[in-house]
Parts: C-alpha cells; sequence; structure tokens
C-alpha cells in the first residue's frame, strides 16, 4: 500500500510513524484491499482538526479522527473497475488524525499511546472501506473487525 504520511505536528517520533504504515499495511492485507492502494495520513493538533470538523462536518469540536473517503457506497465497485480498467491504484482517501486527542484518550483510557494511534488509524480505515457505526448492527461489524484486527496485530488493551 502506498502511505502518504504527513506531520504537521512534527511531535510524531520515528516509532509512531512505523507504527502507522505497518498497521495500515497489516489492516489492508486483513481486509484484502489491493497493494497498490494508495491513501494519506495526516497529523494534527486539536485546532486543526476542530476546524476541518467545523469546515466539512459542520461540528465545531476537535475530534480524534476524521476519514474523508474517495468511493461511497454506491459506486465502490465501479470505481474497482475502472481503476483496474485503466491499470490505475485505488485511492481510498485521506485520514486526519489529533495527536492531541491520541494523548488524551490514551491517558483516559488508560493504555498506552501507541495503542490509542493504532485503534484511530484502523478505525479511519475502516471508515474509508465503507464500514460505519451508524446503526447498532453497524457498529458492532465495524468495532468487532476493529478489535480482532488490532489484536491480531498485538495492540490490545
Amino acid at each position: 500500500m502506498d502511505i502518504i504520511l504527513y506531520d504537521e505536528t512534527n511531535r510524531l517520533s520515528p516509532a509512531s510513524e512505523k507504527l502507522i504504515t505497518d498497521i495500515l499495511e497489516f489492516a489492508a492485507k486483513r481486509l484484502d484491499i489491493e497493494s497498490d492502494a494508495e491513501l494519506s495520513v495526516t497529523v494534527v493538533d486539536n485546532e486543526r482538526i476542530q476546524a476541518i470538523n467545523k469546515e466539512y462536518r459542520d461540528k465545531d469540536y476537535a475530534t480524534d479522527v476524521i476519514s474523508f473517503a474517495m468511493e461511497d457506497d454506491t459506486d465502490v465497485e465501479w470505481m474497482i473497475q475502472l481503476d483496474d480498467a485503466l491499470d490505475m491504484p485505488r485511492v481510498l482517501g485521506d485520514l486526519f488524525v489529533s495527536i492531541d486527542k491520541t494523548e488524551e484518550q490514551a491517558e483516559e483510557y488508560g493504555h498506552s499511546f501507541e495503542r490509542e494511534l493504532g485503534f484511530l488509524i484502523v478505525h479511519g480505515l475502516l471508515h474509508l472501506n465503507g464500514y460505519d457505526h451508524m446503526t447498532e448492527a453497524e457498529e458492532k461489524e465495524m468495532f468487532t473487525l476493529q478489535e480482532d484486527i488490532l489484536k491480531e496485530y498485538g495492540l490490545e488493551r
């Protein structure tokens, strides 16, 4: 998978950068995502993610992760077929992760920064691949898969 990582905060350690790319590649294999698929991850602070959340989701507060999928449920198969026909990689979309929220939530939930970062990255990747948690059934499916991936990777609570 082609992962473009931006750290607008300059606060990610090399180990955290490696965790992001490693867990994305691990989860992509688990989800059978094409090996040449592309996505970007941008690490931001609370102020920046709040501005993004307000502008694109009309919610004026800092959140932990925002996913901007390039595909929606109606055109996933069509886009994959088009990408294959044109011999182009599948572009999944963009993730924005708040490093501040990652730190806050790790402390709040009593686990490591790495566990929370991995959780948010996998959560965002699942959203980019059509998973959601708007209904109880969707939430159960998404969160079970998310926990399975984290456990198989070795990031347990």
